[in-house]
C-alpha cells in the first residue's frame, strides 16, 4: 500500500518510541514484540483500515434510468428466502428425540 508523507511519518515515531522503550499498548503496558509495534504503527497511522471504492447504489441507476426514460428492474439476492419466517425457536435434535 503507497504511503502518505504523514503516514511514513507516525510510522517511524512510533518504531523510534519502541526501539527507546516508551511505546505501550492501549492496556498500558510496555511494548516489546516487533509485530505488535508495527500493528500499533499501521493503526495509528490509517493504514489498517479497509478501504475501497464506494459502490453505486441501486437508487442512482434508477435516477439515472429515469432521465433517459428506461426502468430499472430490482434485483433480488439468490441466497435469499422467499417463504415464510420461523416464529418460534427450532428444537434441537436431543430435544426432538426427548419429546417424541
Amino acid at each position: 500500500m503507497a504511503q502518505s508523507r504523514g503516514q511514513k511519518r507516525t510510522v517511524a515515531r512510533v518504531m523510534r518510541e519502541r526501539k527507546r522503550g516508551t511505546l505501550k499498548s492501549g492496556s498500558g503496558r510496555k511494548v516489546t514484540s516487533r509485530k505488535q509495534a508495527i500493528a500499533i504503527a499501521m493503526s495509528e497511522s490509517g493504514q489498517s483500515r479497509n478501504r475501497r471504492p464506494k459502490a453505486k447504489t441501486t437508487r442512482a441507476k434508477a435516477t439515472r434510468a429515469k432521465t433517459r426514460g428506461k426502468t430499472v428492474a430490482k434485483r433480488r439476492s439468490a441466497s435469499r428466502k422467499t417463504g415464510p419466517s420461523k416464529t418460534g425457536p427450532s428444537k434441537t435434535s436431543r430435544a426432538r428425540r426427548r419429546a417424541g
